[in-house]
């Protein structure tokens, strides 16, 4: 099998869940090296996912390693399947390569989870919105850039749009009421995201100043729902990219702060009702 040279998250994470398995089984990379036929050095670059894993290999590490468990198995023979170039490739050496894992990883989850302090949720932004965030960066991206950030985030809506994910936002109040693009660019924003939130596969609920200080409040969350519940992931913000995290320790943190928002946070229809004051005061 081919190698690459920088795997996307996704390609990392089925590496790292092959790794996780034969670590808890006691097996050394010799050992495996030898039941697939391989040098040792391609174990390890699969595990890192440099080198690409074929369907068939991976059922021989899970049963291997004694694992039992069917839908976790064929969860990742899926990940090891799935070969087909997503449409966020067209952007492959254009943009970062966090912002195509990301749009990767919101395509195969099964539910998608999203808190926002200082933005609204990126799923449901409208183009003069995403085009005044982009803008507003430092050091100032040239107009091509900026267009192209644009364009990116429009087709990563098509998740929660054309494919009708499940999608659940909490927002900040603050986020809502910032006019990103002066009065009217906002106006129309807050229009959409009520006009978005009437749709099934989508909730939206609105974090109030009122609540004080809140779990999360300094960065951005995502929690993308994997085919089970092992390969959930959550996705941070940060200053120099994306952050993504899959340590059973931090997936308990994070559900715990989602678990907050959902008894904290106005319910959907006093959030709509919430957000459409706010347009009218504009």
């Amino acid at each position: 099998m081919p190698s690459r040279r920088a795997p996307t998250e996704r390609q990392k994470r089925l590496g790292a869940e092959l790794r996780k398995l034969r670590m808890a089984a006691g097996r050394s990379t010799d050992h495996v090296a030898g039941l697939l036929g391989l040098e040792r050095t391609r174990i390890s670059n699969m595990e890192s996912g440099i080198r690409v894993i074929s369907p068939e290999r991976v059922r021989m590490m899970t049963s291997d390693y004694g694992c039992s468990d069917t839908a976790y198995v064929e969860a990742l023979v899926a990940m090891a399947g799935n070969r087909e170039r997503g449409w966020w490739e067209q952007y492959r050496e254009t943009l970062p390569a966090g912002m195509l894992d990301i749009a990767e990883l919101e395509w195969h989850a099964s539910r998608l989870r999203t808190a926002q302090t200082v933005h609204v949720p990126g799923l449901l932004q409208t183009e003069d919105y995403a085009r005044a965030v982009f803008s507003s960066g430092l050091p100032p991206m040239s107009r091509l850039e900026v267009e192209l950030h644009v364009r990116h985030r429009m087709e990563r809506q098509r998740v929660v749009d054309e494919i009708a994910r499940p999608y659940e936002g909490y927002v900040h109040e603050a986020a809502l009421r910032m006019q990103f693009g002066g009065r009217e660019v906002m106006r129309a924003q807050l229009r959409h995201l009520c006009s978005m939130s009437e749709r099934e596969n989508i909730t939206l609920r609105v974090i109030p100043v009122q609540c004080g200080a809140f779990p999360g409040a300094g960065h951005a969350m995502l929690y993308a729902e994997g085919a089970v519940p092992q390969l959930d992931t959550v996705q941070l913000d940060s200053a120099h990219g994306p952050v993504f995290t899959h340590t059973a320790t931090d997936l308990t943190r994070y559900q715990a702060h989602l678990e907050w928002m959902a008894k904290n946070t106005l319910p959907a229809d006093a959030s709509r009702d919430f957000i459409h004051a706010i347009a009218d005061q504009l």
